[in-house]
């Protein structure tokens, strides 16, 4: 069985300058392919190029073989790099504060993740291991990241969210670059979607490419779907939807006037889907958290079994072992 990653991307020794003046003065221009393309040459070989692997009817991304676990990396190492960020604070469901705090552990940085009421708390603990400071709040997804913000003003920090920034939508871009540069004849990518970083990220790599992109939400959170039928973002109520990771309240300012002009299609799955998905993952050697398995539910569930060439994305590994694994290597042992 293939699980998560214990390595981390190569040390990076010294934080370089900013790279993205635009964007370290916060400069709202909306991102393009460009953006995709230029963060795939600014991360390269500090995050792994991951595989497509046979499944059941569809390809599958394998971001659960990603260092830290998850796609997650990919856009938290542009943003840091890009801003030349030395503190940092973000609002995170654990993916995205993982991804950081290895980050902050290889430049010398300073993170402080702030976590929501219901955050896995085998992802604090490793959060913690590897030296970040965690912050619980109550309430949902928008009450996390309103006192992410309200920290980041009070400390001077550079807030890093983890979706809703034009760099950190780029990073996640280029897991869709790769798709369609090992999959050109892909007919359909079917992307999870939560706070929608990610599914942002893939419509930017698709501009001008024929590939349907179709973002999967779990069902009792369809903040996209509501949203793109009402022709703006709109908030929901927090949730508990097993996908802990896909909990977003709200479309982003950055993220949703991307779906909304790129997106295809949005799908919703239930829990059960979900946990069915996982598991048919498992029985194929790959070990996704239930987050992970969330674009695959909407490809089972769209009946694509076999027709057509389709790629699903595997967005994170990060289950239960896998993570206790992973504190236990950076000096906690346990994890929750």
């Amino acid at each position: 069985m293939t699980t998560a990653p214990a390595g981390r991307p190569g040390v990076l020794s010294a934080l370089p300058r900013p790279q993205d003046c635009a964007a370290s003065r916060g400069e709202a221009r909306p991102p393009g392919r460009a953006d995709v393309e230029a963060a795939a040459v600014r991360i390269a070989g500090h995050v792994r190029r991951t595989p497509l692997l046979p499944g059941p009817g569809v390809l599958l991304k394998a971001e659960h073989l990603q260092f830290g676990g998850s796609f997650k990396l990919r856009g938290a190492l542009n943003a840091v790099l890009a801003l030349g960020a030395r503190r940092i604070v973000a609002g995170s469901s654990g993916n995205h504060g993982i991804a950081l705090a290895r980050l902050a552990a290889s430049l010398g940085a300073e993170v402080t993740v702030v976590l929501a009421g219901g955050a896995h708390p085998a992802k604090a603990a490793l959060i913690a291991a590897l030296g970040g400071r965690t912050v619980s709040v109550p309430g949902g997804v928008a009450d996390r990241d309103r006192r992410a913000r309200e920290l980041a003003q009070e400390t001077g920090a550079v807030l890093v969210p983890s979706s809703d920034h034009r760099l950190v939508a780029a990073g996640q871009g280029t897991v869709g670059l790769e798709v369609l540069s090992d999959a050109p004849d892909a007919e359909t990518v079917y992307v999870p979607t939560g706070g929608g970083g990610l599914l942002a990220g893939v419509c930017l790599a698709a501009q001008g490419h024929p590939v349907r992109v179709v973002g999967v939400e779990p069902a009792c959170t369809p903040r996209y779907a509501r949203s793109l039928a009402a022709g703006r973002p709109l908030r929901l109520g927090p949730s508990s939807t097993v996908a802990d990771g896909l909990r977003g309240q709200q479309p982003g300012a950055v993220t949703y006037p991307v779906v909304r002009d790129r997106v295809d299609d949005m799908v919703a799955v239930s829990d059960a889907e979900v946990l069915a998905a996982a598991a048919a993952l498992r029985r194929g050697g790959v070990d996704a958290e239930p987050s992970g398995a969330v674009a695959l539910a909407g490809a089972l569930r769209a009946g694509r079994s076999g027709g057509g060439r389709c790629v699903a994305i595997v967005s994170g590994g990060n289950t239960a072992a896998a993570l206790a694994a992973a504190t236990a290597a950076a000096g906690l042992p346990g994890g929750g």
